[in-house]
């Protein structure tokens, strides 16, 4: 059994952003495709993960499921790099997201504000 212990709460944070992180990969995909530092950065400079290293098997559990597709582009600016796009799998798997998450959120929110459910 997890007891809360004074001093964890960053834990709660890093429980908070693992469970949002994949769901944020979907949404950055969903107007363009992006290379994965490309989403690493947006990731780690919005606090979503700790480090832009964290992001690459997060994206590969994403293509296994299904719910991105990659391409190789040659780079002028380097090695090629792989491109992120949403399939229509991704597209529903981010909608079921988003509506679960405002249910979740208005509910977390009712309680913290009230102490009541």
């Amino acid at each position: 059994m997890y007891y809360m212990v004074p001093g964890e709460q960053g834990n709660w944070a890093a429980q908070l952003r693992r469970g949002a992180a994949e769901a944020c990969v979907l949404s950055l995909l969903r107007g363009q495709e992006r290379y994965g530092f490309e989403l690493a950065r947006a990731l780690t400079d919005n606090g979503l993960v700790a480090s832009e290293g964290t992001i690459y098997p997060l994206l590969t559990r994403l293509r296994q499921q299904g719910l991105v597709e990659t391409t190789w582009r040659e780079s002028t600016e380097g090695p090629p790099r792989r491109y992120y796009r949403l399939t229509e799998d991704g597209r529903i798997a981010l909608a079921s997201f988003v509506d679960q998450w405002k249910a979740f959120r208005v509910a977390v929110d009712r309680i913290l504000k009230s102490g009541r459910p």
